[in-house]
């Protein structure tokens, strides 16, 4: 069991930390009806009442239609709801992310580094940690009530992986086009979401060579950025996707919502300057403190949550933002007991930066 601690202004709320064992999101919701009504509202007010009911219509027939594995959890949180919204959440891919793997400076381990921006607001005061028991084991999810898909997840003792959103495509080079070819593109697959193929990989994935695999060859109805690190201080990459390809770059390597190479491009960027966040998250790979080094562009006023991981100790450090601020005090874990404790210095040597496996 990891030894837990917040730290921070008294006057920031502290992130809850849910074991829920067994049980699956609709028991987060049950647990936090009020934090995932407040979310539902946001949403109504970003989209509509109208374009959300239209929406969650268009997911709810999109996951029947492809046989979603998760679909029967999502329609429990529809119905403990009552409220438009829950399947649309649960599709949702308009946001951007900066995310990194290295060598972890405190010595053991390799570490992942990982900010996520979105417009939806209130994420930041309502991000949750949620301790999940699996077959594969025990692990823990940085989340949101009623949603099923993993975006940043730690299992200690196995790895810790996280998603970006590539840049769009360009298929005629025309921005509305070339954004309706890729739901054209999505309504056609029957492939798993890549916030659904994560959470298999954290159900059933024994270790980071099997989560790697897993993500690497698996189809995915959406091009995705998989930010993954293992237990050793070389195990880390980031996995390029598309619907059925992959391209591999090994760690010390830090990506933002652009190609890191040329195989899949040329696209457009998302967010607030994807070059600048990773320039920026590329030099903070070195930074002794987890989460003291964030600061603009990956700092912005769409930041909702940042986390840095590692799976060799355990060691998780998550705190929510809105609005460019701090929006949580910081919460920390260590799994060895060793809550608070200060980082040694010295960099480990990893595998030379962004080395390319196409597979």
């Amino acid at each position: 069991m990891e030894a837990v601690s917040s730290e921070g202004p008294a006057a920031l709320p502290e992130i809850p930390l849910v074991d829920l064992a067994t049980a699956g999101a609709p028991e987060l919701v049950r647990r936090r009806r009020a934090e995932t009504l407040e979310l539902i509202a946001h949403g109504r007010r970003q989209f509509t009442r109208c374009g959300l009911a239209v929406a969650d219509r268009l997911a709810r027939l999109w996951l029947e239609r492809s046989a979603n594995p998760y679909l029967e959890d999502i329609a429990a949180i529809a119905a403990e709801l009552r409220a438009a919204g829950a399947y649309a959440l649960n599709l949702s891919y308009e946001w951007t992310c900066t995310s990194g793997v290295g060598p972890d400076p405190a010595g053991r381990g390799a570490r992942l580094l990982r900010v996520l921006d979105w417009s939806l607001g209130g994420l930041g005061r309502h991000v949750v940690v949620v301790r999940h028991e699996a077959p594969a084991g025990p692990w823990l999810n940085i989340t949101w009530p009623g949603l099923v898909g993993v975006f940043t997840a730690l299992a200690p003792g196995r790895f810790a992986a996280a998603i970006n959103q590539p840049p769009l495509r360009r298929h005629v080079g025309f921005l509305p086009a070339d954004w309706m070819a890729e739901r054209v593109s999505l309504w056609r697959s029957r492939a798993l979401p890549p916030s659904h193929l994560l959470r298999r990989a954290f159900e059933t994935c024994a270790d980071y060579a099997a989560a790697r695999a897993l993500l690497r060859r698996a189809p995915v109805c959406l091009p995705a950025f998989f930010i993954l690190s293992g237990t050793g201080p070389g195990e880390g990459c980031v996995i390029e996707r598309t619907e059925d390809e992959a391209e591999v770059h090994e760690a010390p390597v830090a990506v933002a919502n652009d190609w890191l190479g040329r195989r899949f491009g040329p696209g457009t960027a998302r967010g607030v300057d994807s070059a600048g966040r990773r320039a920026l998250m590329t030099r903070s790979l070195a930074a002794v403190d987890p989460l003291a080094w964030i600061a603009p562009p990956v700092a912005n006023p769409w930041t909702r949550v940042a986390v840095a991981a590692n799976a060799a100790t355990g060691a998780l450090a998550v705190q929510g933002w809105e609005r460019g601020a701090p929006a949580t005090r910081v919460l920390r874990l260590e799994a060895e007991g060793a809550a608070g404790a200060a980082p040694s210095a010295g960099p480990e040597a990893g595998a030379e930066a962004g080395t390319a496996v196409a597979v």
